[in-house]
């Protein structure tokens, strides 16, 4: 029988956001892809260091040790640039971690994200920003991996920590627009005036209900998953957004609507794993305490500007 990733939560990772290749990246970037490659082959046993990306890989995978298996809930899969020559570097060093990841593709260079619906992904962790915007654009949760320090790269925990933004992450960008083109007051009346009214669901939702489900098959035990809503909302505007999640039948085991003060305090003290958030003046601190990723929304064009 074939191997069904239908119903289980898909992760699709890149090398770049899995391990350091920081000094290899720079080289394909001033030498070029030859020179790239013949470091790869020269360099194919050399250990890799732990990428901003491999604290959630590492404690997404232990979720399946509750399981038999048969029913694995979580399944990673490596997609990536690398050529399948070059490949054996980073499959060494998965082994070397003794990640049990065993399905990848390798591109040779090629957008990946073509790839993400064969591979069922629910979430796509990348270093590239135009295979995380092609994702986006097609309606997969995809972020862009940034690069952090490695204290932050060690597991504090067997439980995946998770922590989204709300607007233009969780929930469509709707709201968060009008913020931007037309200031605080006009954002406080629109979700006044709309609170019984459900967001909009954003482009991680999906992502959200997936794991849902999966804390669902823990009943009156902890489970291994724990997400955290990290927003700069706040009274009276949090209203719509608990309603919302009542109304998607979700919960989110912790929320912080902050008002604009900084996050990444509270993303320590709450030892996320990972943040997902599209804001740069939140996302240039919160790398300094917990790994974290950009949801990309601009166009390939915008970015190119």
């Amino acid at each position: 029988m074939a191997y069904n990733l239908k119903n289980k939560l898909v992760v699709a990772v890149s090398s770049r956001a899995l391990f350091d290749l920081e000094t290899e990246n720079k080289i394909f970037e001033e030498k070029g892809l030859d020179a790239y490659y013949k470091y790869q082959l020269e360099n194919e046993n050399e250990p890799l260091d732990k990428g901003t990306g491999y604290r959630l890989v590492e404690n997404f995978l232990k979720i399946n040790q509750h399981f038999s298996e048969d029913e694995k809930q979580v399944e990673v899969i490596i997609l990536s640039k690398n050529n399948a020559a070059t490949s054996l570097r980073i499959t060494n060093a998965i082994d070397e971690h003794e990640l049990d990841i065993l399905r990848s593709g390798w591109t040779s260079g090629h957008d990946t994200s073509s790839y993400l619906k064969a591979f069922k992904v629910d979430l796509f962790l990348s270093a590239d920003d135009d295979d995380v915007i092609h994702a986006i654009q097609n309606g997969v949760a995809a972020a862009k991996i940034l690069q952090s320090h490695k204290d932050v790269h060690n597991s504090l925990g067997d439980q995946v920590r998770i922590a989204f933004d709300g607007d233009a992450v969780l929930f469509s960008e709707e709201s968060e627009l009008i913020y931007k083109e037309h200031g605080l007051e006009a954002f406080i009346k629109h979700e006044q005036d709309n609170k019984d009214n459900p967001l909009d669901k954003g482009v991680f939702a999906k992502l959200l209900l997936t794991i849902a489900n999966i804390q669902k098959k823990f009943k009156g035990k902890e489970t291994p998953i724990r997400t955290a809503l990290v927003t700069a909302r706040s009274a009276p505007t949090h209203e719509r957004v608990i309603k919302t999640l009542n109304v998607w039948n979700v919960r989110i085991d912790e929320a912080f609507f902050l008002g604009g003060s900084e996050k990444y305090e509270v993303l320590e003290a709450f030892g996320a794993d990972i943040f997902f958030d599209d804001q740069d003046t939140h996302l240039d601190l919160s790398v300094s305490v917990v790994p974290s990723a950009k949801v990309l929304h601009k166009s390939i064009e915008e970015f190119k500007i």
